[in-house]
């Protein structure tokens, strides 16, 4: 791997690469790996949602990183997990660099799909995933339709 080519910012793991289109660039920390020097299957999971949370952190800024959490409370609800899956191509290692590309998935009523598509800098891939929140009223368990508003930014986010 060519050092320069694939360095990251002073101490980070991850880092926003682009806007657009959206790529979190990450690096396997020792400590997320087995034994035998495989990342845990576990930490795929971190990975994917970590992305996803970078993603909306920028959608809710308007292109800058923004709070997530207070444009959540401006918009009333909350988004809990709905489902979640992920496909394994390629193992990662430690000091190994790929690129998770974010982009918003099928719309529905209530809920939405954030797909994620990890890959070597070579463009190898690593792991597809999917994260499906829900829209929640905050502090009620029970589905409400996307905020116009969110549903407006996932839409034009979509079409980029």
């Amino acid at each position: 791997m060519n050092a320069a080519k694939h360095a990251m910012p002073d101490g980070a793991t991850e880092y926003v690469r682009s806007r657009s289109p959206f790529i979190v660039r990450r690096r396997v920390r020792w400590g997320e790996c087995d034994p035998a020097g495989v990342v845990y299957t576990g930490c795929f999971t971190e990975y994917l949602i970590s992305a996803v949370l970078l993603f909306m952190e920028n959608l809710a800024g308007d292109g800058q990183a923004g709070d997530a959490a207070q444009y959540r409370k401006k918009l009333g609800i909350e988004t809990p997990c709905k489902g979640m899956s992920l496909i394994f191509s390629a193992a990662l290692w430690p000091g190994d660099v790929f690129d998770m590309h974010v982009r918003v998935g099928e719309i529905r009523n209530s809920s939405y799909d954030m797909n994620v598509e990890a890959t070597r800098p070579d463009g190898s891939a690593v792991f597809e995933g999917r994260f499906s929140p829900i829209c929640i009223p905050r502090g009620e368990r029970r589905a409400v339709p996307i905020p116009d508003e969110l549903r407006h930014r996932l839409e034009r986010s979509e079409r980029a």
